[in-house]
């Protein structure tokens, strides 16, 4: 299933892999360590850093940093830099409100990010402040407000995304009947979707005008500023209705009012799929603005299984070129290099993300970072610079700048709490499932672990459902080690990493083959004489409680389970969610193939088949796996006597977001794992 994560666009949403948060830090912690154990509390203490921004002249690193306010239960960002030598740490801003996605002006001369304001407290508006902090100041006043911006390179102009009501379209009354007559009607994170669309604006900072330069037929997002500063790229779906197809294309136009857009994507396939949002990145340009950069997804009649890939167009449009193709990998976030010659990814390989660079052409790969670490995203700087965020096992997110072939750590947000706080890392386990095929899986162990003792172990499945466990952070892992639970991440077959027959696995058949593969881990866990065959809980979130809800139909041997956000009657999501047309791309219409659907709704249709006391968790707002799911599973399960508990979270999405609320959910999971469990 997908969460909606960042505020761009009414259409982004990412493959929910836990609801807290992703980071790392190094060393193992022994039974003298005198820090402390980790405690649910420390969840509000994590400060999450995002980035990174290099200024032109190479000499600063912006980026934001979001921290809980406990009184208020919010979070809120602000924006920071660092000099290159980090030696000077500046906070730019510090207002309630949040300030996020800080993008320097070619010139250097001022940052442009986005925030909302007095006058426009539920929609952002662009900012603009000098680099040394001074004259902040509030730059457009959009009834819709800013979703998305880039910089003009004269540092003139803007190009802004912004909604705008269609022609002969009027919006629906305040506090009146909302009127429903397109498919795509709801979001998560939005609830019912406006009727206004996205469209691109050009601001001039000269006179604060702003002109509306496109009107297509769908939301345009992701704008991106050719270097000669002659066209701007951007992202759109054509066609009479767009909502009944998911091919997304790139587009170019002049930055003038009047201007028509031509096509630079000519391919059958989707470009820049903002389901994946800020994973995938918008389409970049080449530094002699002929080409343009971006991901591309396969066969539409694939849906999410197929690989995410490079590909190059050419500026005039053609079918592409696609650099990373013989690797069998999702390639992310693509840029040119400063030579146009190579080309910047991130590349996802079997539980890691690495930063890499390739020829055009598809020759020479390198790999940038070790595979001990998950980079989560980058930025190219003059002379060859690069600053990147990144995280492994027991640290949270920081940013570094690569060196050398080696990273040296620039931020530092939380060095004070890694001081005082034991953080747990992560090994690595392989295993054979029952048809002999080899899993791989992420193992982490409770402070003061010692060998010869069989442990209570809690599994932990990711979301997606292609997605995997690799090595970052995560706090609910965190916390579960730190009360004394081993706990295992598998990445069974329909997992990423491992290339795309790896991850088709399961298309179209959930549960059938990923499900012996965890089972297979168990066994082999309890074979190493780590776990307690008797002590076993599982749990996940969105195609992770999915996962869970096919394992505890299908065996008996958890003693627990918590099932966050999960599908498991499909009948009652059409319609009902906002993936409908994944669903029929996967599994047809379910008055024309209801057998596809009736297969992989097993653990509600064989609910009798459960024993394991489970704890359903889900928020009143999730339009991604609707409350239904999470309803109809525990009112099976009280039906038929098993243990069961429903947690309902008003007002949240498909990813818990409240402060307070995320740390209920990890104290219910603990609650639940040591009542059943142990």
């Amino acid at each position: 299933m997908i969460i909606s994560t960042r505020p761009l666009t009414n259409i982004s949403a990412l493959f929910l892999l836990c609801i807290f948060c992703h980071a790392t830090y190094a060393g193992d912690v022994s039974v003298a360590d005198s820090r402390r154990v980790l405690t649910v509390d420390d969840l509000s203490a994590i400060k999450n850093v995002w980035g990174p921004e290099i200024s032109p002249d190479g000499s600063w690193v912006a980026y934001t940093i979001t921290e809980v306010d406990r009184v208020a239960d919010v979070k809120r960002s602000d924006i920071w830099l660092t000099s290159w030598d980090g030696k000077r740490t500046v906070q730019l801003t510090n207002t309630p409100e949040s300030e996020h996605s800080p993008r320097w002006s070619p010139d250097g001369k001022r940052l442009a990010y986005l925030s909302t304001a007095p006058n426009s407290p539920d929609a952002d508006q662009l900012w603009l402040v000098d680099a040394d902090g001074r004259h902040l100041e509030q730059i457009t006043a959009l009834p819709n407000g800013v979703t998305e911006f880039d910089w003009a390179p004269d540092s003139k102009k803007l190009v802004l995304i912004s909604g705008v009501l269609p022609e002969g379209v009027v919006e629906d009354v305040p506090e009146g009947p909302i009127v429903i007559d397109r498919m795509l009607f709801k979001r998560d994170g939005y609830g019912f979707l406006p009727k206004a669309r996205s469209r691109l604006h050009l601001l001039d900072l000269k006179d604060g005008s702003v002109a509306q330069l496109t009107n297509g037929p769908f939301d345009e997002i992701m704008p991106s500023f050719s270097p000669d500063g002659q066209r701007i790229a951007y992202v759109t779906k054509l066609g009479i209705d767009p909502d009944r197809h998911e091919n997304w294309d790139i587009l170019a136009i002049e930055p003038m009012t009047g201007s028509i857009p031509t096509k630079v994507s000519n391919s059958e396939f989707m470009e820049c799929d903002p389901v994946w949002g800020w994973q995938v990145g918008s389409p970049h340009w080449s530094p002699d603005s002929k080409r343009v950069i971006c991901i591309q997804s396969g066969d539409l009649q694939y849906s999410w299984f197929t690989l995410h890939q490079v590909v190059i167009f050419s500026a005039a449009g053609d079918r592409g070129q696609q650099p990373t193709v013989a690797l069998d990998r999702n390639t992310l976030q693509p840029r040119f290099a400063a030579d146009g010659k190579r080309v910047f990814f991130l590349l996802e390989d079997d539980q890691s993300v690495q930063l890499a660079s390739i020829t055009t052409d598809g020759k020479d790969l390198r790999r940038l970072t070790k595979t001990d670490r998950t980079v989560s995203t980058y930025a190219l700087g003059p002379q060859g610079k690069i600053a990147l965020l990144s995280s492994t096992a027991n640290s949270p997110p920081e940013i570094s700048v690569l060196e050398n072939g080696k990273l040296r750590q620039l931020t530092h947000a939380n060095d004070e709490l890694l001081a005082n706080v034991a953080m747990m890392t992560s090994e690595v386990v392989s295993y054979r499932s029952a048809d002999g095929r080899e899993i791989h899986g992420l193992l982490m162990k409770p402070p003061g672990y010692e060998a010869g003792i069989k442990y209570p172990t809690i599994f932990r499945l990711h979301g997606g459902p292609v997605a995997q466990w690799q090595h970052e952070f995560d706090f609910s892992w965190q916390i579960l080690a730190a009360n004394g639970y081993v706990v295992f991440g598998p990445n069974p077959r329909g997992s990423s990493g491992r290339g795309e027959a790896f991850q088709m696995t399961i298309f179209g058949d959930w549960g059938h083959a990923d499900v012996p593969d965890v089972l297979a881990a168990a066994d082999y866990l309890v074979t190493l004489g780590i776990t307690d065959g008797d002590m076993l809980g599982v749990g996940g979130w969105s195609s992770g409680a999915m996962l869970t809800n096919y394992t505890i139909a299908s065996s008996t041997r958890f003693k627990a389970a918590t099932s966050g956000a999960g599908v498991s009657n499909m009948f009652a999501g059409f319609g009902t969610d906002e993936w409908w047309h994944d669903w029929e791309t996967e599994l047809g219409l379910p008055w024309e193939t209801p057998e596809n659907w009736v297969r992989v709704s097993y653990p509600f249709l064989h609910a009798d088949r459960i024993k394991t006391p489970t704890l359903f968790l889900c928020g009143t707002e999730d339009y991604n796996v609707p409350l239904i799911h999470s309803e109809q599973m525990y009112m099976a399960l009280r039906r038929l006597g098993v243990p069961a508990r429903l947690m309902v979270y008003p007002g949240e999405s498909h990813g818990i977001s409240t402060p307070s609320n995320q740390r209920d959910v990890l104290n219910r999971y603990l609650s639940w794992y040591d009542q059943w469990v142990r």
